[in-house]
């Protein structure tokens, strides 16, 4: 049992948990890029899939992710009543891994089925992967707000994470093209891929299990029911607006990043620059990630967010007015994603910190029901993403060509206007939400934490949980 009263052992426990946890979301990332990026790509372009079918999967694919956006929450209340000598966390997250690692393999196999039959099994497999995904999603990221009620603490293992995981996701933008090419290119060459980084995805949640220990830094919770549910989600003011916030600009950066490859294919005319462009993009993102807790103790969460959002909104008007040349393009990737990096760890702590405001407020500490919104606005984004781009794929007749030239101007322009003016007013609009609605700055945070802990419901020796 360490102690908060020994430093050295809370110091040496915070930088072993801190990189167990981190490393875990490596592979996570590359699973997940791979579904949510190219799964379309893999329908597409490699199984050459019909209209037909495109607009019936794509439909489907919105319908499951909303549903498993939902189940989210539920989720999230089935964690917070685990109690197992493990924890509440690790075996939804061991569990969940492994069978999401099996639809993943699914997903990127060739069925043989005719459409009809495609279609739903396609469905049948989708929905699976995105349950199975809840099931490990859920847990692992309410991990990392049970591992300190320090902020700056907290925003340090959030951005050693976001590290990690943009190391995965880029690996397979830059991956992806070139390793599936020299394979063949055909389903077997797609599937060999999904098989490495599904292997890569499970050694990196062994790391996890096995690295971190938990700390006890609440008062145990009586579970919570179902029909309280409603009451810790609506009953969290700050929690709401953010997730508001989020899905608006989840919403923007996935349906800009999943245009991508068909950019580079179609209206720049050259597929192999999505690679190179990928990398330029990842190192972006990382530098905006290593940096940033550099630029926190200097700046406020609120100075960063409004100078992250003004380079966002700068990327996307250089891109959409840049010629065809890699120098201007890179350029607006370049603003573009430093400034999505600072957003997505801020989002990330916004969420953590409203846990300790619902136990402030609402008088009981539901983590995972609380942190289950964070995966539920990355899939509410992605399910409102994908299905944008499956429609404009259709409509612009880029799913149909044959070759780029057999796509029209007006084609090319409506790709564009979804790939860049769309996701620009949306993430636009989610910075509105939160630069009016959220207020937990660091001085309300301090006051919330010293407050429950007066009441008894935080733990003032934190002592760590053999687990």
């Amino acid at each position: 049992m360490a102690s908060q009263r020994d430093p050295d052992a809370t110091a040496a426990l915070f930088q072993r948990n801190r990189w167990a946890f981190s490393v875990g979301t490596l592979g996570r990332d590359m699973v997940y890029a791979l579904v949510s990026l190219y799964l379309i790509v893999f329908l597409t372009e490699v199984l050459d899939a019909s209209d037909t079918f495109m607009w019936w999967a794509g439909w489907l694919i919105l319908a499951a992710r909303l549903f498993d956006a939902v189940m989210d929450v539920v989720m999230g209340s089935v964690v917070d009543n685990t109690r197992s000598r493990w924890g509440h966390y690790k075996p939804w997250i061991a569990a969940g891994a492994v069978a999401s690692a099996f639809c993943t393999l699914l997903l990127f196999t060739d069925l043989g089925l005719p459409d009809g039959s495609y279609v739903v099994a396609f469905a049948l497999i989708y929905l699976l992967w995105g349950l199975t995904w809840t099931m490990n999603d859920i847990p692992y990221w309410t991990l990392l707000p049970a591992l300190s009620l320090d902020q700056k603490q907290r925003e340090r293992i959030g951005a050693l994470a976001k590290i990690f995981s943009t190391v995965g996701l880029f690996s397979v933008v830059v991956a992806i093209i070139p390793v599936t090419g020299a394979l063949g290119g055909d389903t077997r060459a797609w599937f060999l891929f999904t098989a490495v980084v599904v292997a890569i995805m499970l050694a990196g949640q062994l790391v996890t299990l096995l690295g971190v220990r938990e700390p006890q830094l609440a008062v145990e919770q009586p579970k919570v029911t179902l029909r309280g549910l409603w009451r810790v989600v609506a009953g969290n003011d700050q929690l709401l607006w953010t997730a508001i916030a989020m899905v608006l600009f989840m919403t923007g950066y996935v349906t800009t990043t999943s245009f991508g490859v068909y950019f580079f294919k179609y209206a720049y005319r050259d597929e192999g620059m999505y690679t190179p462009f990928g990398a330029v993009l990842g190192v972006a993102q990382l530098t905006g990630f290593l940096v940033f807790p550099l630029f926190r103790r200097r700046f406020s969460r609120r100075t960063l967010y409004t100078a992250a959002t003004t380079a966002v909104v700068a990327g996307y008007v250089l891109f959409f007015f840049a010629p065809m040349d890699m120098l201007w393009i890179g350029a607006a990737g370049l603003l573009l994603f430093t400034g999505q990096s600072f957003v997505v760890v801020l989002m990330l702590v916004f969420l953590t910190d409203c846990i300790e405001y619902g136990h402030w407020k609402l008088g009981a500490r539901n983590a995972a029901v609380t942190f289950a919104l964070q995966p539920f606005i990355n899939k509410v984004g992605a399910a409102v993403g994908t299905q944008i781009v499956s429609v404009v794929l259709i409509l612009s007749g880029i799913n149909s060509a044959a070759t780029p030239d057999d796509v029209s101007p007006q084609g090319l322009l409506m790709m564009r206007i979804a790939m860049l003016v769309l996701p620009l007013v949306l993430i636009v609009a989610g910075y509105l939400v939160y630069r009016a609605k959220y207020r937990i700055d660091e001085q309300f945070y301090a006051r919330i934490v010293g407050e429950l802990a007066e009441r008894g419901q935080l733990t003032t020796d934190q002592g760590i949980a053999d687990r």
